[in-house]
């Protein structure tokens, strides 16, 4: 299948969930795998939201943004997984090694390019790859679960073939360090990451004083929240900084990460959101990327690893979202994906494409709390990258 002009794609074939690090590692591709089924019983694909079949990277594309030297250690390690090269990242934890792991990772590439093809093409409007988002490859080591980062590819190829301004909007509940460090130095391009504070979780960075390379002051923008906030200071710190950012940079597309692993359920970080609140902050992208960049937008996954109780939901509506019939949160999940959940894992589905909250916040402009941990983080980002950008950070 092929996309259509103006429509919406998903970028996705069953063979993306080769990318999987074993089934002790928290990462499952069945959550892909989950969400996609659920996607299907909800009927959200059709004529709205088209398939399309995932592409392979080439080294050529790898190597725009990524070290020969890490992509012969990944076809080694690919070809003998007994053989750990970690001074590349490879055979560790986070990255343990596996069969056939360079095909694997670059077909997640392969996808994320695919998607920013759709769009800046104008074959779609909007495009998503919900087994991308690797965002923590670095140019020359796998990182975080990550070996090729697909993100950055994908913008690279943007650049590349003639885009002047792109915004990238990262909303995991870790920071991505990968795309940051590696167009940290090029003014073309705003990352704007929102995660849980570096104090507290991996990868230990993305302050407020992280603000691009000197060629490039402002571009670079990170918003730190404490562990244990919700969807209300979640979405006051967002619209705080996110929204008046990508306005003023006036970017041709908008790219973004939507890692899930912020729900209150995760069990590798400490934010609180809901399902409820990962919608709110789905809208508010589609939204911005219509008022800002002609509706252009490539979405991408990420991290989440509540991987029946969040992560199919959560991405299923940002899908119904992408393909321009979001869906009302109390909608009941497909009997159909509920018994193949309990086939497959033994275990009971959610009933209900919601959390049962109401994703409300009270805005920045409302008064500044000089006693709240999380007020003084978006004061402390809009302080440090607004001017660069003739905003002010302290008045609406």
């Amino acid at each position: 299948m092929t996309g259509c002009a103006g429509g919406s794609v998903v970028v996705y074939d069953p063979s993306l969930t080769g990318y999987d690090f074993g089934p002790a590692h928290p990462m499952n591709p069945v959550r892909v795998d989950l969400t996609m089924s659920l996607t299907r019983n909800l009927g959200l694909l059709g004529d709205g939201l088209v398939a399309v079949a995932a592409p392979d990277a080439s080294d050529a594309d790898l190597l725009t943004v990524h070290d020969a030297a890490l992509i012969d250690a990944v076809r080694r390690t690919s070809e003998d997984p007994t053989r750990h090269e970690t001074r590349f990242g490879l055979g560790t934890d986070d990255n343990p090694t596996f069969r056939n792991m360079h095909a694997a990772a670059r077909h997640v590439v392969g996808a994320s390019l695919e998607a920013a093809r759709q769009v800046w093409t104008g074959k779609a409007v909007h495009a998503a790859n919900i087994a991308g988002g690797l965002h923590h490859a670095m140019p020359d080591a796998a990182s975080g679960f990550c070996v090729y980062n697909d993100v950055a590819v994908a913008i690279q190829w943007l650049l590349d073939n003639g885009a002047r301004r792109i915004a990238y909007v990262d909303v995991d509940v870790h920071h991505g360090d990968g795309v940051q460090k590696i167009f940290y130095d090029d003014p073309r391009v705003l990352t704007v990451s929102l995660h849980e504070t570096g104090q507290m979780l991996f990868p230990g960075t993305g302050y407020p004083v992280e603000t691009g390379g000197p060629g490039a002051i402002g571009s670079s923008v990170n918003v730190a929240l404490p562990p244990g906030t919700g969807d209300a200071g979640w979405l006051r710190a967002f619209h705080a900084v996110v929204p008046p950012l990508v306005r003023a940079f006036e970017p041709e597309i908008l790219i973004t990460q939507h890692g899930c692993d912020s729900h209150a359920d995760d069990p590798l970080a400490h934010l609180m959101l809901s399902v409820d609140g990962h919608r709110a902050s789905y809208l508010a992208l589609h939204d911005l990327a219509h008022e800002v960049c002609g509706g252009r937008w490539v979405a991408t996954g990420g991290g989440g690893y509540a991987v029946v109780d969040v992560v199919p939901r959560s991405w299923s509506h940002l899908l119904a979202i992408v393909g321009g019939a979001p869906l009302d949160p109390v909608t009941q999940t497909p009997s159909e994906w509920q018994v193949e959940v309990l086939e497959r894992l033994h275990r009971e589905a959610p009933r209900l494409m919601t959390d049962g909250r109401t994703p409300d916040f009270r805005d920045f402009s409302e008064g500044f709390d000089p006693d709240s941990w999380l007020d003084r983080e978006i004061a402390a980002t809009r302080s440090a990258v607004f001017p660069e950008h003739g905003l002010d950070p302290v008045s609406w």
